[in-house]
């Protein structure tokens, strides 16, 4: 297993197709420092290329997911002391599309990933739950779309993709006000699918949803992944021939005839990795 300075990859379960990916800064509340952003991708490309994993759990070490950007971070990305306006302006907006390309690589990775959130998710931490494909949180998890509050335009994905999940208005009074809002509130709006009673629970309740999608067609799986993000850009014409498309190559594969045998046999089917 790679090793890394601001993650940690733990396979909880020996021969378990589910994989947690842990942010590992607990003693800054897991800011977003250059490491975490130089990492992220490599090691979600490295779960993502493995076929032993079928499914991958995000979560936090120490009490909390994520604070937000780590201001070592931002002040060094700002700090540019150069006169040549135009250069500052490059420099800085290569720096903000490689943070951007780090949390899309969530996006990349054809294996669903699941956010667990306890604790505080703020800023850039919204960031990247919102690439996430599914999330979960404790009830003493809270939110904020922070940036607005440090003189900042959120810039990594959250006012693009939030949007889509809790709907145009609230993400606008979310990232407008800068709010604080809690784990209910956050189910409420549509931001997590559930909300459990402890981290305890959340652990063994989300890890039973990994374990049943990563049993699952490998292929369907990462198909429905990838046909519902493409269709985020499509009309519904255009995504409809794209799905089409998509299972013209992928349809007649050695899992739809496992799937079929096991209904009839009225057991579990067994997949080939992917």
């Amino acid at each position: 297993m790679d090793s890394y300075k601001s993650l940690q990859i733990v396979q909880k379960i020996p021969t378990s197709p589910v994989y947690n990916l842990y942010l590992n800064r607990p003693s800054s509340r897991n800011a977003l420092s250059r490491d975490v952003f130089a990492e992220f991708p490599k090691a979600l490309s490295s779960l993502d290329q493995n076929p032993d994993v079928g499914v991958i759990i995000l979560s936090g070490n120490g009490d909390h997911f994520c604070s937000g950007i780590d201001l070592k971070t931002l002040t060094s990305i700002s700090g540019d002391l150069s006169s040549d306006r135009g250069r500052i302006a490059e420099r800085l907006r290569r720096e903000i599309k490689g943070m951007q390309d780090a949390i899309t690589a969530i996006e990349r990775c054809r294996k669903p990933v699941i956010a667990a959130v306890h604790g505080a998710c703020i800023g850039g931490g919204i960031d990247i739950i919102t690439a996430c494909d599914i999330r979960y949180c404790t009830d003493d998890a809270f939110f904020s779309v922070k940036e607005v509050d440090l003189a900042i335009t959120a810039d990594l994905g959250t006012l693009q993709r939030l949007p889509s999940i809790v709907g145009y208005g609230k993400a606008m009074e979310l990232a407008l006000t800068g709010r604080r809002f809690s784990g209910s509130q956050a189910k409420e709006l549509g931001l997590v699918s559930e909300v459990f009673s402890s981290k305890n629970a959340m652990d063994e309740g989300v890890r039973a949803v990994a374990e049943d999608i990563a049993a699952k067609s490998p292929l369907a799986v990462t198909g429905t992944k990838a046909v519902l993000l493409r269709g985020r850009d499509l009309t519904l014409d255009q995504g409809l021939d794209y799905v089409a498309t998509w299972n013209s190559g992928m349809l007649l594969s050695d899992d739809l005839a496992e799937a079929i045998l096991a209904y009839n046999q009225k057991r579990r089917p067994s997949f080939s990795k992917l």
